[in-house]
């Protein structure tokens, strides 16, 4: 049997300067903006905190 991954790779757009990038679900660092620099996400206890607009999950 199979088991489901609970981790994925999700789309986001930063409310800052509308760049969409890619984080993932679980990061185990601060992820910030490529263009303008500000927080995406943030560790929290395993599973990320997504500071910003999701638009969906990578497949």
């Amino acid at each position: 049997m199979q088991e489901k991954q609970r981790s994925k790779f999700l789309r986001v757009r930063c409310n800052g300067c509308e760049n969409e990038q890619v984080v993932y679900s679980h990061v185990s660092s601060v992820v910030k903006c490529k263009v303008c620099g500000k927080t995406l996400a943030v560790p929290h206890g395993g599973k990320a905190e997504i500071k910003t607009t999701i638009l969906g999950v990578v497949e």
